[in-house]
This record gives C-alpha cells, structure tokens and sequence, in this order.
C-alpha cells in the first residue's frame, strides 16, 4: 500500500481505491498495525469507501436499460438498482 495523501483520493479510479480499501481492512483485521498508524489508515479507509460510494452513485446514475418500447423502437428508462 501506498502512503498517499488523502488529497490524492478525489483523483483514484475505483479499482485503484477498492484495491487500497482492502489493503487496509486487511491490515486492520490482521491486527499488527501500531495504533497511530491504525488511526491514520483507518481515516484514510474512510474517505476512501466514501470516493468509491461517490463513484458507484456516479455510475448507476449514468447506467440505463435498453428497452423496446409498443411501437417496437428502443428507448431507455432508468436501471432499477433497488429491484
């Protein structure tokens, strides 16, 4: 794991994020980590499952569902993330 500033979160693709989320859950559960470094990775976990929420939210927002209306013409409408 990388020890990026937080500021650098905002530019992470949410592979790269998801990646070092599992970096530090994996580090915190394994239980080895000084407690100040626990802190600061922790923090730093958070604001990173946060990016990663932002950028799902961001997707879904864009992701649409093909559809082929009475007509027989396509359309789209909404994906139903919550069905």
């Amino acid at each position: 794991m990388s020890d990026h500033a937080p500021s650098d979160i905002a530019t992470l693709p949410f592979e790269r994020a998801l990646k070092e989320l599992e970096e530090i859950v994996d580090r915190l559960e394994k239980g080895n980590v000084p407690l100040d470094e626990s802190i600061a990775i922790y923090e730093r976990g958070e604001a990173l499952k946060k990016h990663c929420e932002a950028l799902l939210k961001k997707a879904e927002a864009r992701i649409e569902k093909i559809t082929i209306g009475p007509d027989g013409k396509p359309g789209s409408e909404p994906l139903d993330v919550e069905g």
